[in-house]
């Protein structure tokens, strides 16, 4: 009798010798459309790897959240993914519910982007129609970087390393007699090459920024950014995909002061590594109606000059609409507001006119509101058209970098962390209708004092701090970031929180991977890890997979019981 108990020891110890360390082992799918056969067969070889590699999950990153509006040859492909996962025993989990970026609720409604004020903005009659009027002089000085103190442009506060990074350049320019030349980037510790000037600017108002650019071997191209800041806070920071090599070509971006009076611009490339990069002919213009957002919680307003008469819209003036929004335009001329003859206003009048527009974030990220109702029945109507097509076991919430809130009247004045609490909220309940038994994930960082989750982030009007105590808590948290971050695990395993950690980030090794595995013993609750690309760099995922499906001797590692 006594060999039967050391007989069922020694099943148990071969047993947890052979068991899996995480109970979530993920891949994360991301770069096709499914808008071509062959994404398919690409997506098809890459389930196949990990699936031979001990994942047991496939994070798929492709629209899902506006179902209703794609093409039978989409839903078709999707249906072939989803066959694919089964036969490689992998949980196809959906990507959806993308708020920062906009996607799913901008494909039905793009006047649901966040909308960032215009204040009384002054507008003068004429001809029939109200034009922008500002009278104030042009922010922008020596743009055309005529006049150099040495290879120092005149009335720019900062440019890097002149006479090493940068240079004055009379033998090539776009237009007058030189222009400000970036080379030699590798001579500063960052790869920057960039030039700054502060300007004036009226508080909330719209402006168009607009400078000629040329390279010449630039590497990488995408290097090129335009950045307005207020003390060390981004609000337009902008990216601009340029070929390496290519003659001059005008780069615009349409940009909105805020409350501020004063903005610090700059221009250049960031983390850049050789070839050449020329700039000439800046330029900064107030803007009238670019990108007008019209629901309810982005009005227009007309009044008089002195503003005590408020001019009604469809009566007194046509109603402002724009017919131009997704995609977004940072050039082109402002709506014109058209004045209507059997209204009150006249010939020759000044007028105060306010509206709300979107803004563009680095390349094209565009934000939506969280406070509009209109935003949640598409959810649920998309959540439905998910669960119908796919039947999902999880979900994994698309919550993350939401750089953009609190400044239209819908969700103004609300207390940001609360709402995107209660937006997480609304989006699990959805979602729990449609399946109540369905695991929810979602990208941590908003949820993250450590991340993203705190006041004076990037264009938002309030504080996100906080929002973890208005979630559900049985979500569980997709912690993320380039190097190991102890301290957001500690955050979400200190309050009772499951976490996956989502790392890799299109390294050339592991070494990242390998400390935040050496993190995993210290952190009650987690599940697991997800090998996360955005370059599509899956060479390292079968050496990744391997490492996860390294067996271990700590009994309960991962494996807890699912708590919905």
């Amino acid at each position: 009798m006594k060999a039967f108990p050391l007989f069922c020891a020694c099943l148990l110890a071969a047993h947890l010798e052979a068991a899996p360390r995480f109970a979530d082992r993920f891949v994360w799918v991301f770069g096709w459309n499914l808008e071509k056969d062959s994404d398919v067969a690409d997506i098809t070889k890459l389930l196949k790897t990990a699936a031979e590699h001990h994942f047991n999950g496939a994070v798929l990153s492709c629209g899902l959240d506006d179902l209703s509006q794609k093409s039978p040859d989409f839903l078709r492909r999707l249906g072939e993914v989803k066959y694919q996962c089964e036969e490689n025993s992998l949980d196809l989990i959906p990507a959806i519910f993308s708020v920062g970026y906009g996607s799913a609720a901008l494909a039905h409604d793009p006047n649901l982007a966040e909308g960032l004020p215009v204040e009384d903005a002054p507008f003068v009659v004429k001809g029939g129609e109200a034009h922008i009027a500002s009278s104030a002089p042009p922010p922008f000085k020596n743009g055309g970087f005529e006049n150099f103190n040495g290879n120092s442009p005149d009335d720019f506060e900062f440019c890097d390393q002149p006479g090493q990074i940068s240079f004055a350049d009379t033998a090539v320019k776009h237009s007058g007699t030189s222009s400000l030349r970036l080379e030699n980037f590798t001579a500063n510790q960052y790869g920057h090459g960039r030039a700054m000037q502060k300007i004036a600017v009226q508080p909330h108002r719209s402006y168009r920024l607009t400078l000629w650019v040329k390279t010449e071997g630039l590497e990488p191209a995408n290097a090129v950014h335009v950045e307005i800041l207020t003390g060390d806070r981004e609000v337009a920071p902008r990216e601009f995909h340029l070929p390496a090599t290519s003659d001059w070509r005008k780069v615009t971006m349409l940009f909105n002061s805020l409350d501020h009076n004063t903005l610090s611009v700059y221009a250049g490339v960031w983390g850049a590594k050789s070839g050449k990069l020329w700039l000439d002919d800046w330029s900064i213009e107030e803007t009238g109606p670019v990108n007008v957002l019209r629901r309810p919680g982005t009005p227009v307003n007309v009044r008089s000059e002195d503003g005590a008469t408020v001019y009604t819209e469809g009566k007194d003036y046509a109603p402002l609409v724009d017919p131009h929004l997704d995609p977004w335009r940072d050039d082109g001329p402002a709506l014109p507001m058209r004045i209507l003859p059997s209204g009150r206003i006249v010939e020759g009048q000044n007028l105060k006119v306010s509206w709300y527009h979107s803004q563009i974030i680095y390349d094209s990220q565009v934000t939506v509101c969280m406070a509009e109702p209109e935003l949640y029945k598409i959810f649920a109507d998309e959540a439905h058209v998910l669960f119908d097509k796919l039947h999902p076991q999880s979900v994994l919430l698309s919550m993350d970098e939401i750089r953009m809130g609190g400044t239209c009247q819908a969700c103004g004045g609300h207390n940001m962390g609360e709402l995107l609490g209660q937006c997480f909220t609304k989006e699990v309940e959805i979602l729990r209708d449609e399946s109540p038994s369905v695991s929810v994930y979602a990208w941590a960082d908003m949820l993250d004092p450590n991340c993203n989750g705190h006041a004076n982030y990037y264009l938002v009007n309030g504080d996100f701090a906080g929002a973890w105590d208005h979630v559900p808590r049985s979500l569980i948290m997709a912690v993320w970031g380039g190097a190991p971050n102890a301290a957001s695990l500690r955050f979400f395993s200190g309050r009772g929180t499951r976490t996956l950690v989502a790392c890799y980030y299109d390294e050339d090794d592991l070494k990242n991977t390998a400390a935040w595995l050496d993190l995993a013993p210290g952190t009650p609750k987690l599940r697991g890890f997800m090998y996360t690309t955005w370059e599509q760099k899956y060479g390292l995922l079968p050496r990744f997979g391997d490492l996860l499906g390294q067996p271990t001797r700590r009994a309960g590692v991962g494996q807890e019981p699912s708590v919905k």
